[in-house]
């Protein structure tokens, strides 16, 4: 029975296998300089837009209208499976609408015309999830994430740590920002994983900041004081937060509740 299990384990793994192996024939490009000359000025703007996963199955998104301006805090609170996940991924232009458009600046959002615009887009946006991936390697490798070790802005580094509030458990640890986090955090609590990503989302500098869940292990006063720094940031820094806890999003100029697909304010 074991043999076979495992038998059938490789047997259904094939074709997962086949696909890794056909990415891994594909070029690599990680210069996204190129895509940088594109400046996020002034709105994005969702018009009509529907999504469904495929043909057979019903709407996730129902004609969502909704325009976003440079430097507003926008709240997002919905039950799970109510579509909250799948906008915010429209938005940073991972999905792309079975119908309606999306368009930054007045300029459309296109997978298939506009690529250059698509990848500028995504270039300029830092996403914190609730799972933040930690690779096993120093706090300021991960904070500072792509970056090789001697070029990384440690007094930046400092500035982020504070706002997201990690930096008295760096200070007091030891080896400080060298520490170990261990695979995939392994060495660290919920809650400190989640303000890493924070720091690591702050030390990018992008223009649109978006963070979906991303206080949820924070305890309440933690939260509060993440969200106090964060609401303290650059005027012209785009925020989305996704929530279920009201109290995250009193930092927000607008709250918006999305139910069954369909957006409401």
């Amino acid at each position: 029975q074991i043999v076979y299990s495992q038998w059938a384990f490789i047997k259904g793994s094939k074709a997962s296998q086949a696909k890794v192996l056909s990415i891994l024939d594909e070029p690599v490009n990680l210069n996204t300089n190129k895509y940088a000359r594109f400046s996020f000025k002034n709105n994005i703007n969702l018009k009509s837009v529907s999504f469904k996963y495929n043909k057979s199955s019903e709407n996730i998104l129902n004609s969502i209208n909704l325009k976003i301006y440079k430097g507003e805090k926008i709240g997002l609170v919905g039950k799970t499976g109510s579509g909250k996940s799948t906008l915010v991924d429209i938005i940073m232009g991972l999905l792309e609408p079975v119908t309606g458009t999306l368009s930054i600046d007045e300029k459309d959002l296109s997978f298939k015309k506009n690529k250059k615009l698509l990848y500028s887009w995504r270039s300029l946006i830092a996403h914190v999830p609730q799972n933040i991936y930690l690779a096993d390697c120093s706090i300021a490798e991960n904070i500072a994430l792509g970056c090789d070790v001697d070029q990384i802005d440690f007094e930046r580094l400092k500035e982020v740590s504070k706002k997201a509030r990690i930096l008295e458990y760096i200070e007091k640890n030891p080896k400080g920002y060298y520490q170990r986090v261990g695979e995939r955090g392994l060495l660290l609590s919920g809650g400190q994983r989640q303000r890493i990503g924070i720091a690591r989302a702050l030390y990018q500098n992008k223009s649109f900041l978006v963070l979906d869940e991303a206080t949820s292990a924070l305890d309440s006063s933690t939260e509060l004081e993440v969200m106090e720094s964060i609401k303290g940031l650059s005027e012209d820094l785009t925020l989305l937060i996704i929530s279920h806890r009201i109290s995250t999003l009193n930092c927000c100029d607008r709250v918006l509740k999305i139910e069954n697909g369909i957006l409401t304010s």
